[in-house]
């Protein structure tokens, strides 16, 4: 029963746990290394599982068997009274040095693993870099480095342990030498059944193992503590708030029906203290309205699509078909607006779950998507097993399989966040066909990496620290020989200058006769 309900409170805690770190803001993972968040559920976590039951369990049938041991003694001798009153008061403070040195080493050990677990990450997931640049022998030295001081403070844990255990035999051994010299004393008055001596010394010489290992026990579960106390902090992180709508204020169904998208004096900041990364932003997006956003790097681009989500918190309105962000919970919002990232997610699971997680949609719409993006003849069925991080599948082929997922959702709104930048030109124009083709009536904004994926957009949308310096169809923002964009274009060489400008000009004139 005493395990089990170990178990059962240390599942609570590790599902808390990963319950809030779930629910975190983006901050969060912004200022916390992953190996930091990785010790606690693989260390910490260790720790309470296994280690700390144990010692729990040690330390309770040795306070038992201490205590049973010290009522014999004394019921032979009551003058030992006085001495372990006297002991005791040694061995506590003893006890108190070791405590407040163990914990801070304790927690010097758990700050020096950190960055074992997040070399190690590191290392593994740059793997490929690091052996085409030869720099295996760096990375061992730098690795042993931080080995070398974790062993350290490790070394240093076990030490303090091994000392503690010694004085604390010296303190057991110094109370059966009192026990005996007791009584012998004791036997010059009184005549004391030599039952009761055999008894009192037998049972007074088992505490200089047991007592050492005991409270040696203690100590560590209270170091075990510490992992406790590491893991609650992580129960208590700040939450994103709201995650649900209120059903009084749910948008009515569907929601967003057109796409129209009004940015109404945006602000946002990832730091309260710091300046802001948009600011006073007002940008009216039109139902069905391509939009390219470009920019230099820290110009805002990505913080703008951070702002849609509400990764952050910000200042102003953003709002959808008439209806604040700020009202809606963020499942709700998050679930009704596709995104195809730079770096695509797939998971370790069939090509079914990764287009279709929640199982919504029939395997012929699967099939369809799948089709959509020319990879059908790649899958020879929806129970293809997709490796970690979607390895047996070139970066291309990851990109088609979000952009199928983003096809079957099929939100209003959809959002490429450099989305071809590390694809080859032909997986390039295959992904802006369908885009073109399957989203016609969608509104879509395209972070642009390279500028000919967005000369066909409705508009573009130039931003320069944070805020917006040109908004207008590209063959506008053209027209002006010193604005932003026209420096842009000017620096891919007067080749690709004149066939950009030619596609902005005929996208145009295209777009003037259709709304005519």
């Amino acid at each position: 029963m005493f395990f089990h309900g170990c178990m059962q409170a240390s599942k609570k805690l590790h599902n808390n746990m990963f319950h809030c770190l779930l629910e975190a803001p983006m901050r969060f993972f912004d200022t916390n290394p992953a190996g930091r968040i990785l010790n606690r559920f693989s260390k910490d976590i260790g720790a309470v599982d296994e280690m700390l039951p144990r010692a729990l369990m040690d330390v309770v049938q040795i306070l038992l068997i201490m205590c049973g041991i010290l009522v014999m003694v004394i019921i032979a001798n009551i003058y030992m009274v006085v001495v372990i009153i006297i002991l005791g008061g040694i061995f506590f403070q003893i006890r108190k040095w070791y405590i407040s040195t163990a914990r801070s080493i304790k927690l010097i050990e758990g700050v020096a693993k950190s960055p074992v677990f997040s070399y190690v990450n590191s290392s593994i997931n740059g793997l490929t870099t690091i052996r085409a640049t030869h720099n295996e022998e760096i990375l061992k030295k730098q690795f042993d480095n931080h080995q070398d001081v974790h062993t350290a403070a490790w070394y240093l844990q076990v030490m303090c342990s091994v000392s503690y255990g010694l004085w604390l035999d010296l303190v057991c051994a110094i109370f059966v030498c009192f026990v005996i010299i007791g009584f012998v004393v004791l036997d010059q008055f009184t005549a004391v059944q030599g039952s009761l001596i055999g008894l009192g010394i037998s049972q007074a010489s088992i505490l200089v193992g047991m007592l050492q290992f005991g409270m040696r026990q203690i100590s560590e579960v209270v170091n075990y503590l510490t992992s406790v106390e590491r893991v609650l902090q992580y129960t208590q992180l700040e939450q994103e708030h709201p995650l649900l709508t209120e059903k009084d204020k749910k948008p009515k169904e569907p929601w967003p029906s057109m796409g129209n998208i009004v940015f109404r004096n945006l602000t946002l900041k990832y730091v309260p203290d710091n300046p802001p990364v948009l600011n006073n932003l007002n940008i009216d997006i039109l139902p069905g309205e391509k939009i390219g956003i470009v920019g230099r790097t820290g110009a805002g681009k990505s913080s703008l699509i951070a702002a849609l989500f509400r990764l952050a918190p910000l200042e102003g309105q953003i709002c959808i078909d008439d209806i604040d962000t700020k009202t809606i919970g963020l499942r709700d919002l998050r679930k009704r607006i596709s995104i195809i990232p730079q770096e695509p997610i797939l998971f370790s699971a069939t090509m079914r779950y990764n287009l279709d997680p929640f199982n919504e949609r029939k395997d012929e719409e699967l099939w369809n998507a799948l089709d959509e993006v020319e990879l059908k003849e790649e899958i020879n069925s929806l129970d293809f097993m997709i490796t970690e991080g979607g390895n047996n599948f070139s970066v291309g082929q990851r990109q088609l399989v979000c952009l199928a997922r983003a096809i079957l959702k099929d939100n209003k709104i959809l959002i490429l966040d450099e989305a071809t930048a590390n694809v080859d030109p032909k997986t390039d124009e295959l992904i802006q066909k369908t885009i073109r083709r399957k989203f016609q009536k969608r509104t879509v904004l395209t972070i642009a990496h390279r500028l000919n994926t967005i000369m066909d957009s409705d508009k573009v949308l130039v931003m320069d620290s944070g805020c917006k310096v040109e908004f207008d169809p590209p063959h506008i923002l053209l027209q002006n020989p010193e604005g932003y964009f026209t420096k842009m274009l000017n620096e891919t060489g007067p080749v690709m200058t004149q066939t950009l400008r030619e596609v902005a000009r005929e996208t145009y004139e295209a777009n003037i006769l259709r709304l005519n």
